[in-house]
């Protein structure tokens, strides 16, 4: 079921484990979407279509239905998916909630690695991830293995 297409207070949503997925995971890796929709209500948001609704519905849902926990899966690397797991760590600070969450990435379409509230919280703040930059430049060396992007940046412009 789609994010924006449920409601709020739909019994199902009650005191549940939900799990939002970026609406390409399923096609991009179906096992992962498979094992982590077991026992969960399976909700899919792509914010890259639909823009940021994400943020207002998750805190309408966390008041009006009281879920159990939120999980969040997306694509690594992708700019709208961030904002998925941004808008839940937003929706339990506006509503003062402090239910379990976890926040998960797919990297390179296979591997799932679970990331912190505090990590989606940096990767906000533009600046800190500059200094933390400054002072780890080789984690650029990681970045080539996954940004096409950041290999066509250094091919045609670093060379």
């Amino acid at each position: 079921m789609d994010l924006l297409r449920i409601w709020v207070k739909a019994p199902q949503l009650h005191n549940a484990d939900i799990v939002i997925f970026g609406e390409c995971v399923e096609l991009v890796n179906p096992e992962i979407f498979e094992k982590l929709s077991k026992n969960r209500v399976v909700l899919t948001y792509c914010p890259e279509a639909e823009g940021p609704l994400s943020y207002g519905k998750l805190a309408s849902i966390i008041r009006s239905s009281k879920p159990k926990s939120i999980w969040i899966v997306t694509i690594d690397g992708s700019p709208h998916c961030l904002t998925l797991h941004a808008a839940l760590n937003e929706a339990l600070y506006i509503l003062n909630e402090d239910i379990e969450r976890k926040h998960y990435v797919l990297v390179d379409g296979k591997d799932l690695v679970k990331i912190s509230p505090d990590t989606v919280r940096i990767a906000r703040y533009l600046h800190i991830v500059n200094d933390l930059l400054k002072k780890n430049s080789e984690v650029l060396s990681d970045l080539m293995k996954h940004s096409l992007e950041y290999k066509y940046y250094c091919e045609r412009f670093k060379a």
